[in-house]
């Protein structure tokens, strides 16, 4: 409980003991009054202010006005009757500001997961001057300088590591508890703790376009992009409580003077003007206003703490009609990177056919070069290669202790004279010949993500209609990982520009109410994101292209979160709907009751902050988001 609310709880304590007393210690007269007034001044002074100020800014109705008219109305006719029952009065503000603190609390609560991501804000940066360290503000730290990131401190600002070993806790960042290790060489973005070792790490960019600040940026400005229900919840506020306001009046003023000038009979004025505030409590609108942007708001926290980031309500809203996910597949369902997934060979040994080839390899910056040496996994020895000949589009022929060796494509075998085996598995097939003799093949593939097959499952288990892949893979490629992943339909060999027209015909065939949502890795895919009703940037650690582009960034690279993020938004929406039909229900029912003289003043204060209590309590069940 932070000082405001401990503060207002104070001041809950005090006006409720102030009162109780009261009841009981004989006091009468204007030191009653006296009494009483003070009470309602510590526990409802800031709401007349406010009232007051909106009454001079021209914007008066709002439920501070309500609560002041209401209250001190009752006051005004407790003094007229001169029964002394000053006790609705103050009851009324009493169980109001009960209601707002524990909304208070409410919002504070689910302002906690955001806050564990604003956690990941860094404070400083070391730079080493002199042989010591020096902080310095993360704002001041220049692209290609040397920062020194110890155990136990944020990463401040995305690099490369220089120097040192450590492992991450990326938890902040992608909701998973599971650490990363890093070392020379690799990338490393701000926002993790880092936990083991010490890191020398060059700055790659400013901290103003580092992956933190994206990311902060992002959260901070999600409440501004508001959903069409609270837009509604708004508009009907600014219609619905001029309305009530006029409505009590009328109701305070008509029927006295109806039973005065048509019925002949005495004005029963005092009956009346206690119904028509009575009327005003009861209206006040505070469920709606309160917890449709907190179910919102609880919804996104929730989400954040899960991995997923969701640009607004309006995008969670979005995302609760999903019916079509599409899908990029390089990056999205595959890993990306190239592996060696079999070796068929002949005679010769398997890891001996690997040896040659990745020796033969060896001065290739090409992936497949890369995943080659991978496969092999031991330290390269040069000067047992000589004569290297790269061939474009076709392959190498290098001597390898003294045997040629030729590695590459059909082509480079048909070039050569050598007869070789067709692969009947899908991917990039090395042939291997030594000495021109064939010796067998190596496929290397792009392998799929370990989740990607029980993603498309769970997503037709959540209710989606079609799951498409769009790829500008070769069909064969496509079509056996779309088979694999249990795709309803592909679409292979397409351009960035193709993508887009294939998302369009798409957007052209669904209904009004069923959303489209494209999925990429966000760097080649900005189009396509914007495009489709919403954009979902997978792996987006470190990609700007991902932040800007996308609707919702899932913050690792796991494609579960998927349907985990639809799954979420569908309950969102579910508690806002349940919360609105539940407050305007209770609310027209309790104002009907009001205005016939059934229901006093303290059902109006149930009709008002049990309705809110209850529609706040309902609402931070959003936040409940882990097991979904």
């Amino acid at each position: 409980m932070n000082k405001k609310q401990k503060k207002m709880l104070t001041r809950i304590i005090i006006a409720a003991v102030m009162v109780i007393g009261l009841n009981f210690i004989p006091v009468e007269g204007w030191l009653r009054l006296g009494l009483y007034l003070a009470a309602y001044l510590i526990i409802g002074y800031d709401i007349l202010r406010k009232a007051w100020r909106g009454i001079l800014n021209r914007r008066v109705f709002d439920e501070n006005f309500l609560m002041a008219i209401a209250t001190v109305g009752a006051f005004a006719l407790a003094i007229y009757s001169r029964n002394g029952d000053y006790n609705e009065a103050i009851a009324v503000m009493l169980f109001y500001q009960v209601g707002e603190l524990f909304q208070s609390y409410a919002v504070g609560k689910s302002r906690k997961n955001i806050s564990a991501l604003m956690d990941i804000r860094p404070d400083y940066a070391n730079i080493e001057r002199d042989g010591k360290l020096e902080q310095v503000d993360p704002d001041e730290v220049e692209i290609d300088s040397v920062i020194v990131v110890q155990p136990g401190e944020k990463v401040p600002l995305d690099g490369i590591v220089l120097e040192g070993n450590s492992t991450l806790n990326t938890s902040a960042l992608t909701g998973e508890s599971l650490p990363r290790d890093v070392k020379q060489g690799d990338e490393i973005i701000s926002g993790c703790i880092n936990m083991t070792g010490v890191l020398k790490i060059r700055t790659t960019k400013e901290f103003g376009e580092s992956t933190v600040s994206k990311i902060l940026e992002l959260v901070e400005n999600s409440s501004s992009r508001k959903s069409k229900s609270e837009d509604f919840i708004s508009k009907f506020a600014r219609v619905y409580t001029p309305a009530v306001c006029y409505g009590a009046l009328a109701l305070a003023l008509l029927p006295p003077l109806v039973q005065m000038l048509f019925l002949g009979s005495t004005a029963q004025w005092g009956i009346w003007i206690y119904r028509a505030l009575t009327f005003l409590v009861i209206s006040c609108p505070c469920a709606l206003v309160i917890s449709i942007p907190l179910s919102f708001f609880a919804g996104i926290g929730g989400a954040s703490k899960e991995g997923v980031l969701i640009k607004g309500s309006n995008y969670m809203e979005t995302l609760s009609k999903t019916k079509y996910v599409v899908f990029d597949k390089t990056g999205t369902l595959t890993k990306g990177v190239f592996e060696v997934t079999a070796i068929h060979h002949n005679e010769m040994d398997e890891k001996k056919l690997l040896e040659y080839a990745a020796l033969a390899e060896c001065a290739s910056s090409h992936p497949i070069s890369k995943s080659l040496l991978k496969a092999y996994g031991q330290e390269i020895e040069r000067n047992r290669v000589t004569d290297i000949q790269e061939i474009s589009g076709h392959g190498v022929v290098a001597k390898v202790d003294g045997h040629e060796v030729a590695a590459g494509n059909s082509k480079l075998m048909k070039q050569l004279g050598v007869e070789y085996k067709d692969c009947h598995e899908v991917g990039t097939i090395i042939h291997i010949a030594v000495d021109k003799k064939y010796e067998g093949h190596i496929v290397i593939s792009d392998v799929l993500k370990p989740h990607a097959e029980e993603a498309v499952s769970r997503l037709k288990k959540a209710g989606v209609k079609k799951t498409v892949m769009l790829t500008g893979d070769a069909k064969a490629v496509a079509e056996q990982t779309a088979k694999a992943l249990g795709m309803d339909e592909v679409y292979s060999e397409l351009l960035p520009g193709d993508k887009v027209e294939k998302v369009e015909a798409l957007l052209k065939q669904n209904a009004e109410n069923e959303k489209l949502v494209f999925v990429g890795d966000g760097i080649n895919d900005a189009p396509v994101l914007t495009r489709a009703d919403i954009g979902i940037a997978m792996g987006a650690l470190g990609s700007d292209a991902a932040i800007e582009a996308a609707d919702v960034v899932l913050m690792d690279d796991d494609p579960l979160k998927i349907s985990k993020a639809i799954k979420i938004s569908r309950k969102c929406l579910n508690i806002v709907y349940q919360n609105i039909v539940f407050a305007l229900v209770i609310k027209f029912g309790c104002l009907a009751l009001g205005a016939v003289g059934i229901a006093n003043m303290w059902f109006a204060i149930f009709a008002d902050v049990g309705v809110m209590v209850l529609a706040v309590l309902n609402a931070i069940r959003a936040l409940r988001v882990h097991d979904l």
